[in-house]
């Protein structure tokens, strides 16, 4: 009952990260405690840790696909996202989770663009 509260929580914060997308005012990333690559990293040796940032980057991606119907990322695998995010970090040592989720929005949905902030 708690998994099942916890990411439903975390669905609605991925949800609530891409409604308000097309505003002016900054974004605020309303995720995990901590964004960073390096976080990611560790948290690979804490499978629950990396599960609730895995089903946190499933909650922005399904707040992306509620933002944007006519772009949406098709069915994706938890294995694909931690590949994807691996590959970011791995280029991107000192860069957050968020903005890798974010690109693999991009990627996946053909939207393809840059991340604009």
């Amino acid at each position: 009952m708690q998994t099942r509260r916890t990411y439903s929580l975390i669905v609605a914060l991925g949800f609530l990260l891409f409604a308000g997308v097309g505003q002016a005012a900054p974004l605020n990333i309303l995720g995990v405690d901590d964004l960073s690559c390096a976080g990611w990293s560790k948290a690979k040796e804490n499978p629950d840790q990396r599960n609730i940032q895995v089903v946190w980057m499933r909650g922005v991606l399904t707040g992306h696909n509620y933002a944007m119907p006519s772009q949406q990322v098709s069915s994706i695998s938890s294995g694909t996202i931690e590949s994807y995010v691996n590959g970011y970090c791995a280029k991107n040592p000192n860069g957050l989770i968020s903005d890798a989720v974010f690109r693999l929005s991009d990627d996946f949905s053909g939207r393809n663009q840059p991340i604009r902030k």
